[in-house]
């Protein structure tokens, strides 16, 4: 089972993307993405400097750029990817990658987001010195303690032995004075406490601008750094999203859900290292793949077919006789009273919730239908991504918030 992840801010790197421009088809998307985003990527991608490219408001639309790009440079039929692509995911800003990638929305939207998201977070960095530190190893108790205590935000999870502080500078300097035991403090190359209550002015441009960005549901499972949840709803991630700037990103669930449904290689987007070095430590006998330079394309196709399945979450149809509905998470299912065979949901309607030690997360059946077969019983325990019941679609369209109409379900379709 294959994953594809997608990198957040701060594995950039001077010249990145230089290899990748004598790719002809590499440099002219790129040049249209640069006419997007009204930013020369090309040239912060090969030639700026480290500093220039610290900037939110530049690191943030060349990663989704590079991301997008090279994505298709392994599929230039993106149809390919959705028949080999188990799963995917993004960390913070890579959730907007991931997000276009999977079809919820268009690479010109994804531009235009992302720039907006750099500039408000550009902006919001700038209102108060702030930044965000990695404290690596240490008891993580101990190390949630001592962050608490200095008034910052374990604003990034990475899992074990990673976990990112994040608040203003003075915060910074008191954590670094007073240390977790056996942790290691490294100041990270980024200019603000991103996911943080400091990035609430973002979350609110954010808000006003996603209302005319129209969304599809995802041909593949997305995963949201929320809380590693799979999110089939389009609408639901773009505002996950949102929320995601000034909330702590749980990437350490993102991987317990990449463990639980099985996958069994990882391929990490351009500028790679950075997810699969996590993985590498969290996702014992996980295969992984770090995709830096076009000279590995051919290497990665091999990966991706050794790990890629054929049709892993289903036929995506747009016009479906039936839909599944699919668990978020990990847990047990209680089933919602009055839903037997044969009862005709509302748009929205609960069909039950998944229930575990942390949570107890609301499965609704976004689209309404009849119900057709159960696949599972009250109590049983699921896994992420798991089908729960079957529906037959009542209603094959929606209206987004431009009018456009759209098929594709949160639950899988064929």
């Amino acid at each position: 089972m294959l994953a594809i992840v997608a990198p957040g801010q701060g594995a950039q790197t001077p010249g990145f993307l230089a290899p990748w421009l004598e790719l002809p088809t590499f440099a002219a998307r790129l040049a249209w993405l640069s006419v997007v985003s009204g930013l020369d990527l090309a040239h912060y991608g090969t030639e700026a400097d480290a500093e220039t490219i610290r900037d939110t408001a530049i690191a943030q639309p060349l990663l989704v750029a590079a991301g997008l790009v090279s994505a298709l440079e392994l599929f230039p039929r993106p149809a390919d990817a959705f028949s080999k692509v188990a799963v995917g995911a993004g960390h913070s800003v890579g959730e907007i990658t991931a997000a276009a990638a999977a079809g919820v929305m268009s690479a010109e939207s994804a531009m235009v987001f992302v720039r907006e998201r750099g500039r408000a977070m550009a902006a919001a960095s700038a209102a108060r010195p702030t930044s965000m530190t990695a404290v690596v190893s240490g008891d993580r108790d101990e190390v949630l303690a001592k962050i608490e205590a200095a008034g910052l935000t374990p604003a990034n999870n990475n899992g074990s032995g990673q976990i990112v502080a994040a608040g203003t500078v003075e915060q910074l300097a008191d954590l670094a004075a007073d240390p977790p035991a056996r942790a290691r403090l490294v100041p990270l190359s980024v200019a603000g406490a991103f996911h943080t209550i400091h990035m609430a002015p973002a979350v609110d441009h954010l808000s006003r601008l996603a209302l005319a960005i129209s969304t599809k549901d995802p041909r593949t499972r997305l995963l949201s750094n929320r809380d590693g949840q799979v999110v089939h709803h389009g609408r639901e991630y773009l505002e996950r999203i949102i929320a995601q700037v000034a909330n702590p990103v749980r990437w350490d669930l993102c991987m317990e859900t990449l463990a639980d449904l099985g996958v069994t290689g990882l391929l990490e987007l351009p500028p790679a290292g950075t997810l699969t070095g996590i993985a590498k430590r969290n996702l014992k006998g996980v295969e992984l793949f770090a995709l830096n330079t076009p000279d590995q394309l051919n290497e990665a196709r091999a990966f991706i077919e050794r790990h890629g399945q054929e049709n892993p979450t289903g036929d995506l149809s747009i016009t479906p006789s039936w839909r599944l509905v699919v668990s978020p998470g990990k847990g047990s299912f209680v089933r919602e009273p009055g839903t037997e065979v044969g009862t005709v949901l509302p748009v929205g309607a609960p069909v039950g919730a998944v229930r575990n030690l942390r949570e107890s997360v609301p499965v609704p059946a976004t689209h309404g239908g009849e119900v057709v077969e159960w696949l599972v019983e009250d109590g049983d325990p699921v896994h992420a991504g798991q089908p729960l019941v079957r529906l037959h679609p009542e209603a094959e369209g929606r209206h987004d918030v431009l009018g456009e109409t759209s098929s594709a379900g949160q639950e899988r379709t064929s």
